[in-house]
């Protein structure tokens, strides 16, 4: 198979003809990053065609027969004029990731790497992801046929983690962060054969993200500023490769400023770039989309920001989750914490005038709230146990309906208050002694139900978890 495309080595300029993605440059030991270098002659006639999406952008992305999609890309960029007001930034921009299938900007990569595994014959891959990127793969590894395994870190978003679980991904957790996942996805990669699709890990993913830019680009032109949440810093350095690569082609002159924020719990690419050390196990954050301890791009990232005039910054979780809520009350869009400290970040700046007010700022939105639930869950326990009731299984009332007393179906839609069709209240009763948890005795044509032993253990492990919340 001819080779996919060419990778350069970013420290040495080493040059690597390869037909599968290398992070690691040869020539280095290791040491240089290898990223595909384009071939601008393939963009004909200077224009990209076809829809405003993710493939739209095919000629300046690596060489692939196969194009996988779920219908990513082509994200809404829009003015965010109530937040606007609220910070006191007129030309306030919302780039809205949340509204790629699978609710985040990940699903970019996903797109890429599958297509370039249907090109090379892979039937299984592995990533190391701490949530988006693991969500992404096992959504269009299961479209496509593909085995996905994915190794996470000790603390996952639940949303994350159900979106793999639902996409039937193979999961197994390894080490309390994604660094030590990653070690280990490495490891079976070499030993099985399996496709690396770990996002530091494979070259493409910068490849796939840098469609961002061409995007804004196409939307708004350039603007002023972006602010980015960085975790292993490729976020960054896509976006920076791709309004560059627009710059060379003529199509753009000029590149936005880079903000890079990190959470103030764990901020290693924002202590490189301010020059300061910080011992890295005692770091925490719950914005765990971005807990990394040792970012991979971390040299990129600050490469990324100086050369646009930029900066990094750090925000507090606390801050993080008050910009959530500000999002989501003034613009109706729910963003994770990771993203919403580019809010948090964007009020620090304007409120120190690092930021002018009549400069165009846009802010990356990479993932959806609905994600990551449990950190909204952790502010109370009240709101824990709110959210509890509110998803107060139908199953469960019904099993402590019958658990009072033996009873039969019109009974007990009655005392549901008649809120379903009692046809459905069979299917549940049927369910129920599928499961083991009732039985049923027929008399006098009547089916009565009474709850079993099994049925009452798991009314109590359920009332024993209510305890613990």
């Amino acid at each position: 198979m001819e080779p996919t495309d060419t990778l350069i080595c970013v420290e040495c300029g080493e040059k690597v003809e390869s037909n599968s993605p290398r992070e690691k440059c040869p020539k280095c030991g290791g040491r240089g990053t290898l990223e595909y270098q384009v071939d601008y002659n393939r963009l004909k006639e200077g224009t990209f065609t076809g829809e405003f999406s993710f493939w739209r952008y095919r000629a300046l992305l690596p060489k692939v027969r196969n194009c996988a999609s779920l219908h990513e890309g082509g994200t809404p960029l829009y003015r965010a004029e109530r937040l606007a007001r609220h910070v006191g930034l007129p030309k306030l921009y919302l780039k809205d990731e949340t509204r790629n299938p699978t609710g985040s900007f990940r699903d970019r990569a996903a797109a890429l790497l599958v297509s370039n595994m249907l090109d090379l014959g892979y039937t299984a891959a592995i990533c190391a992801s701490n949530g988006n990127m693991g969500a992404s793969l096992s959504a269009y590894c299961a479209k496509y046929g593909i085995l996905c395994h994915v190794i996470i870190p000790k603390h996952v978003d639940m949303g994350k983690m159900a979106q793999m679980i639902i996409y039937d991904a193979i999961i197994e957790e390894y080490g309390e962060t994604v660094d030590e996942s990653m070690e280990r996805a490495e490891r079976l990669a070499e030993e099985t054969g399996w496709y690396q699709a770990t996002s530091a890990l494979n070259p493409l993913v910068i490849e796939a993200q840098k469609t961002i830019a061409f995007e804004i680009a196409e939307q708004i032109g350039v603007p002023d500023a972006i602010i980015v949440p960085m975790g292993s810093g490729g976020t960054i350095y896509s976006l920076w490769k791709g309004f560059r690569e627009l710059n060379d082609l003529g199509k753009i002159k000029g590149m936005p400023r880079l903000i890079g924020v990190q959470s103030s719990g764990c901020p290693p690419i924002v202590n490189a770039f301010l020059g300061k050390e910080e011992a890295l196990n005692a770091l925490w954050t719950r914005a765990t989309s971005i807990f990394v301890l040792n970012p991979s791009k971390k040299k990129l990232a600050i490469k990324a920001i100086k050369e646009t005039g930029g900066l990094a910054l750090s925000v507090s979780d606390q801050e993080m989750l008050e910009a959530e809520r500000e999002i989501a009350k003034m613009e109706g869009l729910f963003a994770e914490p990771a993203s919403s400290g580019t809010i948090a970040a964007l009020k620090k700046l304007v409120q120190e005038s690092i930021i002018s007010r009549d400069e165009s700022i846009i802010c990356l939105i990479t993932g959806s709230g609905l994600k990551a639930t449990d950190v909204l869950q952790a502010l109370s326990k009240k709101r824990k146990m709110a959210l509890l009731e509110a998803e107060f299984s139908t199953k469960e009332k019904i099993l402590r309906i019958i658990a009072r007393r033996r009873t039969y179906g019109y009974e007990i839609w009655k005392e549901l208050g008649k809120t379903m069709t009692k046809a459905a209240i069979y299917q549940h009763l049927n369910d129920l002694r599928n499961r083991g948890l009732i039985s049923v005795q027929v008399k006098n044509g009547r089916k009565y139900f009474t709850i079993t032993q099994r049925g009452k253990k798991v009314l109590a492990a359920i009332d024993e978890i209510k305890v613990l919340l």
